[in-house]
């Protein structure tokens, strides 16, 4: 796993970029820098001031976790036209909720609830809010983006769609498990051209660029403010393109974004 990881976080390493994780070593967390196959511990908040430290650890040394802790989980659906089928485009970004409850880490297991039938995964971009934002426009919102980072929106599609579906997605899209994140949120990248693949047992099942989004990440954070206040460390998933389908137990879902890194989550019975 630590080869995978390394080699995963490390690719597009370039001047200006930093990849930040959080990560436990023992009993302790803390948020961390990587400098290669290495991360180096920091001291303090990732969102305020962030101080380095002589500690650094190999990947194998630690268990990387969700790269931050979101007060809220914002996502957006029906944002590549690739995904629509045969649904109009939305005029604005379709907002949902997740629970927080639903992170799951890097190389930890999706668990398949014992009565759902029909979980989908979700290759998308995470961006991640670095500043306090209200009322804010599109330029303006490109300075509250902190960094971004891989995601995968599970997703129980009879639960969501069929015909006994819940009058909201709660558990559709928030069963625990659901939110899978990271490992690294990234700096210093064009995060409106990146490749996005998602890969299911080696498998690539969805393959696009972020620049096809109907909606980019600065017009996402615009909108959003003008009806809740966005807090450091909220997260939003920015939508998945193309067709989904269903996983099982034994299954091992990768979603990679271009100069980001790997998402790796095998999936469980539970």
């Amino acid at each position: 796993m630590a080869g995978v990881l390394s080699t995963a976080i490390a690719q597009g390493q370039s001047h200006g970029v930093a990849r930040y994780v959080r990560f436990r070593r023992g009993s302790v967390v803390s948020y961390g820098l990587l400098e290669g196959d290495r991360v180096r511990a920091l001291s303090g908040e990732l969102f305020s001031l962030l101080g380095q430290t002589d500690n650094t650890y190999r990947l194998d040394q630690v268990q990387l976790l969700c790269p931050c802790e979101p007060p809220k989980i914002m996502a957006v659906g029906l944002n590549y036209k690739s995904h629509l089928g045969d649904r109009p485009a939305p005029k604005n970004p379709e907002i949902f909720y997740k629970p927080v409850s639903a992170l799951q880490d890097p190389g930890r297991p999706i668990v398949i609830p014992k009565d759902a039938r029909n979980v989908h995964y979700e290759g998308e971009l995470v961006i991640v809010i670095g500043r306090r934002a209200r009322n804010v426009t599109p330029q303006q919102a490109r300075e509250v983006i902190f960094g971004v980072t891989c995601g995968n929106d599970v997703s129980e599609r009879d639960w969501q769609n069929g015909p006994d579906k819940d009058m909201q997605w709660w558990r559709a899209k928030g069963a625990d498990t659901f939110a899978p994140l990271g490992p690294a949120i990234v700096r210093g990248i064009d995060y409106g051209n990146l490749m996005l693949q998602t890969r299911v047992n080696g498998k690539v099942v969805q393959k696009q660029r972020t620049s096809d989004l109907i909606f980019d990440c600065p017009t996402i954070v615009s909108f959003l403010s003008r009806y809740i206040t966005l807090v450091p460390g909220d997260v939003i998933y920015t939508g998945t393109p193309g067709a989904t389908s269903a996983l099982k137990p034994g299954d091992v879902v990768e979603v990679e974004i271009e100069h980001v890194g790997v998402l790796r989550n095998p999936v469980v019975a539970g």
